[in-house]
């Protein structure tokens, strides 16, 4: 009993940490973290998932964190935040570490753009386009490189 007790606190002080360093590094580049042209550089930990099942509601509590500074309301915290979600569950999915990246690239350009298409009154097309080119350099441009850092590590997941 008090095995399982100190294995369900590790894994929610792991998945508070992943949360709070995303609202940190969100907020630490701010100024490209929101917007239409975006480069959201704490999508590079949607790589977690892969590795632990803590980052999964990690993750999305922390997006919805950064989401409420964000300035698009609460059309952003809910869905944003949910998009975050559905993400980082279908990266738990995938075997290929090369394919981690994707969902949150496909989920967030789709509803993340979704939103600003219609909080900014701006074509979907255009929105859709530039937040995933966004989360391309974030998710494959820095959190690839992190994946392929953290598998040589993988035992600090333990």
């Amino acid at each position: 009993m008090v095995e399982k007790n100190a294995d369900r606190l590790n894994y929610w002080v792991r998945a508070a940490m992943i949360g709070a360093i995303y609202v940190v590094l969100t907020l630490l580049f701010a100024p490209i973290s929101y917007g239409v042209i975006q480069v959201r550089v704490s999508e590079m930990l949607m790589v977690l998932p892969y590795f632990t099942g803590a980052a999964v509601p990690g993750l999305f509590v922390g997006a919805m964190i950064a989401n409420i500074f964000g300035g698009y309301g609460m059309l952003d915290i809910v869905f944003g935040s949910l998009a975050t979600l559905i993400s980082a569950h279908l990266v738990t999915k995938i075997e290929n570490k090369y394919l981690v990246p994707l969902p949150p690239v496909i989920i967030n350009a789709l509803i993340v753009g979704k939103i600003l298409s219609v909080v900014l009154e701006m074509p979907f097309y255009l929105t859709a386009t530039w937040v995933g080119v966004g989360q391309v350099v974030a998710c494959y441009g820095f959190g690839l490189p992190l994946l392929l850092f953290l598998e040589k590590r993988r035992h600090i997941f333990n």
